[in-house]
């Protein structure tokens, strides 16, 4: 086991959110739960960007995560008994409105605090767009705290900067300390997805007892001077935290062995992970490099409007209900004169049963989603097409919800600038507005050589069964692409898998990516393979381009899909068909 890193005493970082809308009380639970130094939040994703920006629209004073502010009527004393500094990205669009909100309930509720925000990744918008935000590092937040901050808001930074800005104030790091940096940007990214670090969301869920994992606990990282750091959660609380959680979360919305940031690029095919007792996992190793010359800025735009009938096919004929009921649709929006919207799919859902002993089990799905730029051409055209065949249609015609008019959707656009044309400010407790540099040295980023693979594991008796009785795997998005990581717990597996899951295997495996292009990292510091599916979310969660628009779960179908597998491997699993290939 690796002894901790001698020097000055761990700082304590937990964190309370993992999105807009996560458990209410985690402030609370954190704050009164263990000892903590710093507790952090995580409020904005590229759909809540949108989301802020639409309500800005409405009211210009607001564009914040208001959440926040009522989570902190409580937190702030609680806070400020246990000597515990509150940093949250929750400031969105208005980083400042959201400090000036602080300090307007801090008086309210008799709390004196000092306040402190974080400001300048708000770019120009270009013509059609909502939004433009540059994500930030942390090293306006260390200024924050260094000049006393008791509470630091920001806008648009990365979600590790809540993390790697506590850790530098704390132990003095400088922005030539990468291998510190970059020890905090990993322990930040594990804690940043709150309790998918604590057996959230976990692929092996169903080792664990289920009591534990009914209520996760918020994840905490104890990080030392030289960044590494010991992940946990307050003694007493649910979920479980191990090398399995640890290893899914760090390759949740992660693509190579380079994760660049403002602050440094961390190199992920160092990271070690380590077991350090019950519910703690010690990472350490981490590798950092100079961080990319540019930064990334996300922009989002309404990209039009859509709507979504689902028609309920049961019992018998299923296929041919589904193709009658869209030959009448068609047909209807014809005869309406109206013009047809742009994008228009079908999808049948095959949920039914044969001889189904309810009605619902009985039945299918038939999905109707439409698109177009004119509001006009999904709404009221497609709800009264949908609607007069209620009487004409298949046996037993009916939908799931009444159609509604139709709705906007966004999109989320990645771009990146020169940071330094980014104005970086920290605007302290006192009022005082102190700039930050953008680092010196810098380093383009780049795809690092393949490392070697493991020998192959020795040919022998297979079974087919499902890839996720010997692998875990967790997906998400970044943009219109998805990430999904997969790891195996032994050496013996990963000799298997590093030679199995190639990218043909992936694509055959997920017929959804035959024609995307996908591309395949290899870490084998965590027995892991990541790849990246470009495209397949469109134009990102806010278009709600396919079923999962997140790509939560397209890990779990890959988890799910039938491939020969040693039958050695497969020891000590769930019983499976004996067909040997």
């Amino acid at each position: 086991m690796t002894a901790p890193a001698p020097g000055p005493a761990p700082l304590r970082i937990g964190n309370a959110s993992g999105f807009y809308g996560d458990r209410f009380d985690a402030v609370r639970e954190m704050l009164t739960g263990g000892p903590l130094d710093v507790l952090t939040g995580d409020y904005l994703a590229e759909l809540t960007m949108l989301i802020l920006g639409r309500g800005r629209l409405k009211d210009p004073e607001k564009g914040y995560a208001t959440t926040f502010l009522r989570q902190l009527e409580e937190g702030l004393g609680l806070a400020q008994e246990r000597g515990v500094k509150i940093v949250a990205n929750a400031g969105g669009l208005n980083p400042a409105g959201l400090a000036d909100a602080v300090r307007k309930l801090a008086a309210k509720v008799g709390v004196p605090v000092a306040v402190a925000h974080v400001e300048g990744d708000s770019l120009p918008v270009p013509d059609g767009f909502l939004t433009a935000n540059a994500y930030l590092g942390g090293a306006g937040i260390a200024a924050c705290l260094r000049a006393g901050a008791d509470i630091v808001v920001t806008g648009r930074v990365t979600d590790a900067a809540l993390v790697t800005g506590p850790a530098a104030a704390r132990f003095g790091w400088g922005p030539d300390d990468l291998d510190a940096l970059a020890g905090a940007v990993v322990a930040g990214h594990v804690l940043e997805c709150g309790t998918q670090a604590t057996g959230g969301n976990y692929a092996f869920f169903g080792d664990h007892d289920p009591g534990l994992l009914r209520r996760p606990g918020f994840p905490l990282a104890e990080i030392h001077a030289d960044g590494s750091s010991v992940i946990t959660k307050h003694a007493g609380t649910g979920g479980v935290v191990d090398l399995g959680t640890v290893t899914a979360q760090l390759l949740y919305e992660t693509g190579g062995a380079r994760y660049a940031g403002p602050d440094v690029t961390a190199r992920l095919d160092t990271v070690r992970l380590t077991p350090d007792g019950p519910d703690r996992v010690r990472v350490d190793g981490v590798r950092g490099e100079a961080p990319p010359p540019t930064l990334k800025a996300g922009l989002t735009r309404l990209g039009g409007w859509r709507n979504e009938v689902v028609f309920v096919l049961t019992g018998l004929d299923v296929a041919a209900k589904s193709r009658l009921v869209q030959a009448q649709f068609a047909d209807a929006l014809e005869r309406s004169g109206v013009r047809p919207p742009a994008e228009v799919r079908w999808e049948l859902v095959r949920t039914d049963r044969p001889d189904a002993d309810t009605e619902e089990r009985a039945s299918a799905l038939l999905r109707l989603t439409v698109r177009d730029q004119d509001a006009e051409a999904v709404g009221r055209a497609v709800s009264s097409a949908a609607v007069e065949l209620a009487l004409g249609s298949y046996p037993g015609c009916h939908v799931t919800a009444p159609p509604g008019k139709g709705a906007p959707y966004g999109v989320f656009e990645a771009i990146h600038v020169p940071a330094g044309e980014v104005e970086h400010l920290a605007v302290l407790p006192d009022g005082r507005r102190e700039i930050i540099e953008p680092p010196t040295h810098t380093q383009e980023l780049a795809e690092v050589d393949e490392p070697p693979l493991p020998e192959p594991y020795p040919s022998g008796p297979t079974r087919r069964a499902p890839l996720g009785l010997v692998a875990g795997a967790r997906s998400g998005d970044k943009g219109g692409d998805a990430n999904v990581g997969v790891w195996v717990r032994d050496d013996a597996a990963w000799r298997w898998l590093a030679h199995e899951l190639t990218v043909e295997r992936f694509k055959e495996l997920l017929p959804e990516t035959a024609d995307l292009t996908v591309v395949r990292h290899v870490l084998p510091n965590l027995r892991a393979l990541n790849f990246t599916v470009h495209g397949l979310l469109g134009e990102g969660v806010a278009s709600q381009a396919r079923f999962d628009p997140q790509a939560k779960a397209v890990g779990e179908w890959l988890r799910s899909r039938w491939l020969p597998i040693p039958v050695a491997l497969l020891e000590g699993t769930a019983p499976v068909p004996e067909v040997t290939v």
